[in-house]
């Protein structure tokens, strides 16, 4: 697959995604959308593609919109900005969350706006000692998108959300890991050695399950404690007719490693 403003390479078991506008901190434009989505769209359909790394080229992973086309002149009329995000940043967002596979990203770098929403929106998130996060909408005069309103809350909870919307302030990567943000900050030269075999492990693993265990987590936030019950119920069974169910028990039983295929 050739693309203009991603790079995209195929590992053993996983695909590894970079974003590649780095003169311009990686922000988003309409093509880097397109080619962002259809890379996930190709490895949410090969089979061959057990586990996903996200991660961006240069000194920052992504500064949110390109705010080259977004200027506001005295002269035009408003802009409608909802419609980017119902054609772009909404269905990239339901995409990462709907691929049932795991989605790791690296945070190389700032993630600002959009960008450090997107990266929040993955299954588990890594991050270097240099990087940071920043919820720079209200520097703008914008609500927070791409899921933050939501993921959050739900991450750091609501007063801290509250305050980091409002002032926008930066934080660091060992502050995200120290409030559960993110799952682990690590050396700067260690990003990438460490979210690579993270997933070529997890492209080992038995990802049928773990392609539940995200449809059920996604679901618990909206989700009753009964309806969280009934959901585990029925994913259970999915599970246990799964081949990587029957291989595991197998293999446990046989003292060998399992050979999961993701079925």
């Amino acid at each position: 697959m050739s693309f203009e403003t991603i790079l995209f390479e195929k590992k053993d078991g996983y695909a590894k995604i970079t974003l590649n506008r780095p003169d311009v901190l990686n922000s988003f434009n309409e093509v880097m959308h397109m080619e962002l989505r259809d890379a996930l769209k190709s490895c949410q359909k090969d089979e061959e593609v057990r586990a996903i790394l996200l991660t961006a080229a240069g000194r920052g992973f992504c500064a949110g919109q390109d705010l080259g086309d977004r200027a506001v002149t005295g002269d035009e009329g408003p802009r409608d900005l909802s419609q980017t995000i119902e054609k772009f940043y909404n269905p990239l967002v339901r995409l990462i969350q709907s691929i049932e596979k795991p989605v790791v990203c690296a945070v190389n770098g700032v993630a600002a706006g959009a960008g450090a929403n997107i990266a929040l929106a993955c299954d588990i998130v890594y991050a270097a000692q240099s990087a940071s996060f920043i919820q720079a909408f209200c520097k703008i005069g914008l609500v927070p998108d791409s899921g933050g309103t939501w993921s959050l809350p739900n991450l750091v909870g609501m007063a801290r959300a509250k305050a980091l919307a409002m002032l926008g302030d930066k934080v660091s990567a060992t502050q995200a890991e120290e409030w559960g943000m993110i799952w682990k900050c690590v050396d700067n030269d260690a990003l990438m050695e460490t979210t690579e075999e993270l997933c070529a492990q997890l492209a080992q693993a038995p990802t049928f399950g773990l392609g539940l265990i995200k449809r059920a987590m996604n679901a618990a936030p909206t989700n009753t404690m009964d309806q969280q019950l009934d959901l585990e119920r029925d994913l259970q069974k999915m599970a246990g007719f799964s081949d990587d169910y029957k291989e595991g028990v197998n293999a446990f039983l046989e003292k060998r490693k399992p050979n999961f295929t993701g079925k």
